[in-house]
């Protein structure tokens, strides 16, 4: 059975959470892209198990090859950053809680717009791409959040930098958790993460678990988070 695809009808009496996940294919031409190896597992073990508790989940993903099978789950795709930007802007205002899993291009090509229209030939000298940054999505929205909207990004650093890293993308994107992974974790089936929350907590996995084990270990930090800040 096949998780629901449709647009914004949710249940004003049931928690709300939107989550992010996969990668984003930029496009260079109109048969090529860059992009990154995100499985999307992280997010969809998180909305799986997010629905099994009684939120009302919207699931935001990015062309990986996995999907929940959970027919509570609203499923809507985005390919690009720019697909993101404006599935954000659409569901944010609707939901209590923002988990971004995804993992979104820092740079994307700065192309000619004929390339677009078709595919670009090879030719016998070498070819320079432009990549141009692209907005800071979870930076943009928690601009805008209400008081009592929750919000929580991911870090995926080397270890040696991981957790000043994600201390920086904490108060720099004005969010209330991060969740900081080493990059070994990326288009793996198990993860070891540390939580930062903005008052000072630091939480760890107590060892390595699988993606599906780790979902529920981080609802229950996501919920006691949310509970506080709706307090």
């Amino acid at each position: 059975m096949a998780a629901k695809t449709d647009s914004i009808s949710h249940d004003s009496h049931r928690r709300t959470i939107l989550i992010t996940a996969g990668p984003t294919h930029e496009p260079i031409d109109a048969v090529r892209f860059i992009g990154n190896r995100s499985s999307g597992r992280m997010g969809t073990a998180l909305a799986t198990e997010a629905a099994r508790r009684g939120w009302n989940v919207t699931l935001l993903m990015g062309p990986a090859p996995v999907a929940p099978t959970d027919t509570d789950i609203r499923l809507v795709r985005f390919r690009t950053c720019a697909d993101l930007q404006g599935l954000l802007r659409e569901h944010v205002p609707h939901s209590d809680v923002l988990v971004m899993a995804a993992a979104v291009a820092d740079y994307r090509p700065k192309v000619d717009p004929q390339f677009f229209g078709g595919k670009f030939r090879r030719k016998s000298e070498n070819l320079t791409l432009e990549l141009e940054p692209t907005p800071d999505l979870l930076a943009e929205v928690a601009k805008t959040r209400r008081p009592d909207q929750l919000m929580v990004g991911f870090a995926l650093e080397p270890r040696a930098e991981l957790l000043q890293s994600a201390r920086d993308k904490l108060i720099r994107k004005q969010i209330d958790l991060v969740v900081g992974n080493p990059l070994e974790t990326m288009d793996s089936e198990s993860v070891e993460a540390i939580v930062l929350t903005k008052d000072g907590r630091e939480t760890r996995t107590p060892a390595v678990m699988s993606k599906t084990a780790f979902a529920p270990w981080l609802m229950e930090l996501i919920e006691a988070a949310w509970r506080d800040r709706s307090a």
